[in-house]
């Protein structure tokens, strides 16, 4: 067994996992989940100490000075720093363990001028920013993290833990649009306390994000919810482009039909401007393009279609988004063809 200053330093590469993927490159090596905290957050922290009191963890290796835990094919991770600026954490955890990362979840606070107490899901990435921007949270212009494929049923099973909990109708269990860093190749998502300090301190609501890591994960023995390798590569995809920063419309579909979700590009990250015979400039192609590439690679063999909040665009944006999804064969469906 490695020293404890062995393990600081460089890693622990035998740790077991009781997932592996039988194809590919890395059949032979142990897939794992990341769950990442951070102390300096209390919606953050809250729910990875609830989620570590839990049974069966362990102490893991050390990244860097970043402490971790060991569950069945899950390793949390905590550190002391903004979770928006931890590029790489996938590729930094593998390098110095040998584990491959298979997703990431961050556990994180969620912030509104509403105030509203809020549970929410979200993919990362700011694929709208031109390469001369600099991204105020974290990212890179024109990039996103692949979708990380728990994020629909995820969010339905966030629904009916809140409700069981009596958190309903006090938080709102929801989506986000696609927004912020920090950069990871690896299949993504963001779950969060909103909206204020009052409610990322809450226990109950806590307890609740602990319970559907650890249910959704199959660390109850039960089994893990949202794991695309388990559905074989069938099922829709929503890949939602317009509306505001909680996608209602996208929501609707979400959560009426046992539908999958990508990333979701809300109309202010859909950039576009009309410019007569010159053409409509801006860069929601580029958001377009991007947000399409990096779901179908996290979700290989599954039907991934554009659903559209028409009501959120003018008839020429309208237009112009159906005209280029067209020219990419990115196909277009209602809601019902989600069902």
């Amino acid at each position: 067994m490695p020293s404890s200053l062995t393990r600081r330093l460089i890693g622990f590469p035998t740790l077991t996992s009781s997932r592996k993927h039988c194809s590919g490159a890395h059949s032979r090596r142990a897939m794992v989940t990341l769950v990442v905290a951070t102390t300096l957050d209390p919606a953050s922290i809250g729910p990875a100490s609830a989620l570590l009191a839990m049974p069966g963890w362990h102490p893991g290796p050390f990244l860097q000075d970043m402490a971790s835990f060991v569950n069945k094919y899950v390793r949390l991770l905590k550190h002391d720093n903004s979770s928006i600026t931890e590029d790489h954490l996938d590729k930094r955890w593998e390098a110095a363990t040998g584990e491959v990362v298979d997703d990431v979840i961050f556990l994180s606070r969620h912030t509104a001028a509403s105030k509203r107490p809020a549970l929410t899901i979200h993919p990362i990435g700011v694929p709208h920013l031109r390469e001369d921007e600099v991204p105020p949270a974290g990212g890179k212009p024109g990039w996103a993290a692949p979708p990380n494929t728990r994020m629909g049923p995820w969010l339905r099973l966030l629904k009916v833990i809140a409700e069981s909990h009596n958190l309903t109708p006090e938080f709102e269990v929801t989506l986000e649009a696609t927004h912020h860093g920090p950069v990871i190749d690896s299949p993504t998502m963001f779950v969060e306390i909103g909206s204020t300090e009052e409610y990322w301190k809450r226990q109950d609501a806590a307890q609740a994000i602990a319970l559907l890591v650890w249910k959704g994960l199959g660390l109850d023995g039960g089994v893990p919810v949202g794991d695309w390798h388990r559905n074989n590569g069938k099922g829709k995809i929503l890949l939602g482009f317009g509306g505001g920063h909680y996608v209602p419309r996208h929501m609707d579909v979400v959560m009426k039909n046992n539908v999958w979700v990508g990333h979701l590009i809300s109309g202010y990250s859909l950039l576009m401007e009309d410019n007569g015979d010159a053409g409509i400039s801006g860069t929601w192609r580029e958001a377009i393009k991007v947000a399409y590439q990096v779901t179908k690679k996290a979700f290989p063999g599954g039907e991934v279609l554009a659903h559209l909040d028409q009501k959120s665009f003018k008839s020429w944006q309208k237009n112009a988004i159906l005209s280029f999804l067209k020219e990419e064969n990115i196909k277009v469906g209602k809601p019902s063809d989600f069902c």
